[in-house]
């Protein structure tokens, strides 16, 4: 999808998470579908019929959380709608990252779309204007317990609709009523229920997740070639990919990356060259059994990805109001604002993340310290052992932040704390689940980033002898930006260049279909 992609908004589609990345990071323009501006509408025009019922309806003629039982007159219905929006705007902490807040307008925007929420089709058209705009609404990065929606982060995404609060536009941060001058945008008021409607979903988390998951499935195909590499940078067996055993272990993730390690890794001529005389009958673990806790962590992220898919499709408002085909809708209060379903897979993703990065770190340690001679490699693949340390530390730094990623798995997910005089009495803690995950795949590509830095190398010094063709393309990659170790240099800069590779997705053609 080019930049210049333009997502339609729907009342009966999911988003994907490419086409979430492609608005929150490559400004591809949204629009709204004829079918999501009937939804829109029809939704309004059933919830007005019940305006004036003089019955109490949640979140619309009412307060909210444990103040719901007092009933709000008419007159008051549009302070209603901004004192919530003004009230529940309390994060705390650095700004959101640009990207993380344009995902949450965009699944926000979707969800609305699709005609339950009872918002006016200018509270959409808004959120696309800025997002088209290139305007972000300034979002602390804490607050939100993502049980009763994402409510203070998407309350500060609702403060820049109506012209108040901050933004940020072209790097610089400013309010918003400045900004709305300059592009003559007229803020919108909010009437019954269009504030609730605004922060009441799970918008902030699986928007995050939608980013998550792309930069995750991108340190996927890396690790995949890093393994491969320090296979043959270990003059390590193949024997251990034999798919027979991976037919009788019946483990379908074991099973595909064994076939795929075996595929990136055939022809290789290194393997051939230690065949005979090679007195180990077994490699360690990090190298045997890697396809066995590869193929776990990727069997669990498809599971995870399943329900970020579902996600993408919700409607997580409430109240929800449902066309009874008479005079009279349904409005029925319920739950779906709840955030546990996007909390325990991006809690799950975390755990699968640390063991990607923590067998990674075993293999560049057991290369790098040539307790095993029939590596032939020098100590710390350095040029001169000794005087030169080579890459000692980078397993060192590599070690530190598997130790985060450890701390990183540790679920948000299962401790609760209450909230709204214990109305609220079970959350989910998504967003920090989010934000753990966010923080692991970070991790994770560094930890990748180091070991192709040192399989490259280790390929290398086997020298004439080849491995497989994408294994040797894939050091051609990492040439383009990373020269050999000649002399003693920093590495950071190596491992931030490949860090870069990983993340333009530069090893994803190199893996078989």
């Amino acid at each position: 999808m080019s930049e210049n992609a333009t997502i339609t908004l729907t009342h009966d589609a999911a988003l994907t998470p490419n086409q979430v990345e492609q608005v929150a990071r490559h400004s591809a323009r949204v629009e709204l579908s004829s079918s999501g501006t009937d939804a829109i509408t029809s939704c309004r025009r059933q919830l007005e019929k019940i305006l004036d019922d003089g019955l109490p309806h949640y979140g619309i003629n009412t307060g909210f959380g444990s103040l719901s039982r007092k009933q709000i007159q008419s007159d008051e219905l549009e302070q209603l709608q901004l004192n919530l929006i003004r009230s529940h705007a309390a994060g705390v902490g650095d700004p959101l990252p640009e990207d993380v807040v344009r995902s949450m307008m965009l699944v926000l925007a979707a969800s609305l779309t699709r005609g339950y929420s009872g918002v006016r089709l200018e509270i959409v058209e808004q959120i696309i204007t800025l997002l088209n705009a290139g305007i972000t609404p300034v979002v602390p990065e804490s607050g939100s317990v993502g049980a009763s929606g994402d409510l203070a982060p998407l309350s500060h995404c609702a403060l820049a609709l109506i012209g108040e609060g901050e933004v940020i536009h072209h790097g610089q941060r400013r309010p918003t009523a400045d900004v709305f001058r300059e592009f003559g945008i007229t803020p919108v008021t909010l009437v019954a229920k269009e504030g609730l409607a605004l922060i009441n979903g799970t918008h902030l988390m699986c928007g995050r997740f939608a980013l998550i998951a792309q930069d995750l499935r991108r340190v996927i195909n890396a690790a995949i070639i890093a393994n491969a590499m320090s296979i043959d940078a270990a003059r390590a067996s193949h024997g251990y990919l034999d798919e027979r055993i991976y037919k009788a272990r019946n483990q379908p993730g074991a099973d595909r990356v064994a076939a795929t390690l075996r595929e990136v890794l055939k022809g290789s001529s290194i393997v051939v060259s230690h065949a005979a005389d090679d007195p180990r009958v077994q490699d360690p673990y990090s190298f045997r059994c890697a396809p066995l806790v590869l193929g776990a962590a990727l069997d669990s992220f498809d599971t995870c990805f399943d329900r970020l898919k579902d996600e993408l499709g919700a409607v997580s408002d409430n109240p929800l109001i449902f066309d009874t085909g008479s005079d009279v809708p349904d409005v029925v209060s319920a739950g779906c604002f709840h955030g546990m379903p996007v909390a325990l897979p991006l809690d799950t993703l975390a755990i699968g993340i640390a063991h990607l990065a923590g067998i990674a770190e075993r293999r560049v340690y057991h290369i790098l310290s040539v307790f095993d001679p029939e590596s032939e490699l020098n100590a710390f693949l350095s040029p001169k052992p000794g005087v030169m340390s080579g890459f000692m530390i980078v397993q060192y730094a590599a070690a530190a932040m598997c130790n985060e990623l450890i701390g990183l798995a540790n679920p948000s997910s299962v401790a609760n704390l209450s909230t709204c005089a214990n109305m609220e009495d079970y959350n989910s803690f998504g967003p920090r689940s989010a934000a753990k995950a966010a923080r692991a795949v970070q991790l994770a590509r560094s930890v990748l980033a180091t070991e192709l830095l040192v399989g490259a190398e280790g390929i290398e010094a086997h020298r004439p002898h080849m491995s497989g063709p994408a294994v040797e393309e894939g050091i051609k990659i990492i040439r383009t930006v990373v020269e050999p170790l000649t002399a003693d240099r920093s590495p950071s800069p190596d491992i931030a260049a490949i860090e870069k590779l990983i993340t333009e997705d530069a090893f994803s053609e190199l893996i078989p279909n």
